[in-house]
């Protein structure tokens, strides 16, 4: 084993890392990325619906209150909770679970690991928006009388879902356990200093 912690297979000669290299700085570049894709994703139209040549554009929001006014409660819920609410939470709860490990903050390792397996695992729901908006545009198009069709948010809402689950997947997990390490022994090395002095 060199410096860097590699070893060297013995068949091809290929590197092995005992931690996958820059795990973490391409995580925080994913995540940044569907952190700035979030904005457009929800400002912009993510529907067109047209009845009778009218055209009327919803963002994320007001596409999830125009289904609670036409009484789509059920598929109201699953757009806000989809759309709006898991992916906030996971770039909130990502950013949360870098920033400890390149900080070393003091968290237990299985409450972080647990945290980001749950988080993981939510922002697979986050594609349901998509389904939902092919599915209405299927059952909504009536020809010259009604048409729904998605708007130019879904290509940034599917790149937000996209980037974040990248984040998660490059990001190696062992560095959880490593933060929970580096902080003990900062917690015991500063002991001893505090004792040398006294």
């Amino acid at each position: 084993m060199n410096r860097v912690g590699s070893f060297q297979c013995l068949s091809c000669n290929g590197k092995l890392h005992l931690r996958t290299p820059n795990s973490l700085q391409a995580a925080w570049a994913w995540l940044a990325t569907a952190a700035v894709l979030i904005f457009p994703a929800n400002l912009y139209p993510i529907t067109l619906f047209t009845v009778f040549g009218n055209e009327k554009p919803d963002t994320i929001l007001s596409g999830t209150l125009t289904l609670v006014k036409m009484g789509m409660f059920p598929i109201a819920v699953i757009v806000f909770t989809a759309s709006i609410a898991v992916p906030i939470i996971k770039i909130v709860g990502l950013t949360y679970i870098y920033f400890s490990v390149q900080r070393h903050v003091k968290l237990s390792d299985k409450a972080r690991t647990r945290m980001f397996h749950f988080i993981e695992w939510i922002g697979r729901w986050s594609m349901m928006d998509l389904f939902v908006i092919s599915i209405m545009s299927v059952l909504m198009d009536l020809g010259h009388i009604s048409s729904f069709e998605a708007g130019p948010a879904t290509a940034a809402f599917g790149l937000v879902v996209f980037c974040t689950m990248v984040s998660s997947k490059v990001f190696d997990t062992r560095l959880l356990w490593d933060a929970e390490q580096a902080s003990e022994e900062h917690l015991y090395h500063s002991g001893q200093r505090n004792k040398s002095k006294l």
